[in-house]
């Protein structure tokens, strides 16, 4: 079957998807549910196509709230009816001097990683502009909330929150349409962000860019529907719909876009 799956997508994919049919396979043979790490939408959408096309088995979603990018799913078969509490996920407030400091994403996340945990054990870090919260699997999350006390030269402390405490995050997607020549990294960053195609390259070759929460520095990198693409210093995209082409062959994007 890999074979038929993997011309579907990219061949950076296929460990995951070999990942993801090891998962299936377990639920077919045990009859039990499965829970996976955090996955982002890329994933979740790989994991989606895969259960559907394959399989009578059942999935859902769940990231710590209802418009989470980055969710826990748990795999099952069709008896089973699953509770919000198994997605096993805790949720913290960063504690840290908000009148003498300010807190970033990348600084959160560079930390929570710099604990030795990796980044699939996290789920979205919220803001609403002042106030910081990041959802972890629970698995870990004793030992994350004891090894982080720092973030930078800031001391901060990881307090367990209750659903109810859920801040409103600041930030989100605006949807935008854009009409691009090809889906290469380079010609949409440089159509989304109104610049040239050779500093739109500059950017992605030294470092400035990552598709999924990876860093890649190539230009020529086909995007595809549901990737995410952070571009240090402009803001952050992803790839909602590919609507078709235009007589011309470009093809229409349905975006969300946001702007730094």
């Amino acid at each position: 079957m890999n074979a038929n799956v993997y011309q579907h997508f990219r061949s950076d994919e296929h460990p995951f998807i070999d990942t993801v049919e090891d998962w299936i396979e377990q639920v077919t043979m045990q009859y039990a549910p499965l829970l996976t790490n955090f996955l982002d939408p890329r994933q979740a959408y790989i994991l989606e196509t895969l259960v559907r096309q394959n399989t009578d088995l059942k999935f859902q979603f769940f990231g710590g709230y209802e418009a989470a990018e980055r969710t826990r799913c748990l795999i099952f078969p069709d008896y089973y009816q699953p509770e919000q509490d198994e997605f096993d996920i805790a949720l913290y407030t960063i504690n840290y001097p908000k009148k003498f400091t300010t807190l970033s994403h990348g600084k959160i996340l560079g930390t929570l990683i710099g604990s030795g945990v990796k980044r699939e054990f996290f789920g979205d870090i919220i803001s609403d502009g002042e106030s910081w919260q990041v959802f972890v699997a629970k698995e870990v999350s004793s030992f994350v909330e004891l090894q982080v006390t720092k973030m930078g030269n800031v001391s901060v402390r990881l307090e367990k929150s209750d659903y109810t405490q859920i801040i409103m995050p600041k930030d989100g997607w605006t949807p935008e349409r854009e009409t691009v020549s090809s889906l290469r990294l380079d010609t949409v960053i440089s159509s989304v962000f109104n610049i040239s195609r050779q500093r739109s390259k500059q950017l992605i070759e030294s470092g400035k860019i990552k598709i999924n929460w990876t860093e890649n520095t190539r230009p020529d990198f086909m995007l595809d529907l549901l990737d995410i693409v952070s571009i240090r210093g402009f803001g952050r995209l992803q790839i909602q719909g590919i609507e078709g082409t235009t007589k011309k062959e470009k093809i229409r994007l349905l975006l969300g876009v946001l702007r730094k």
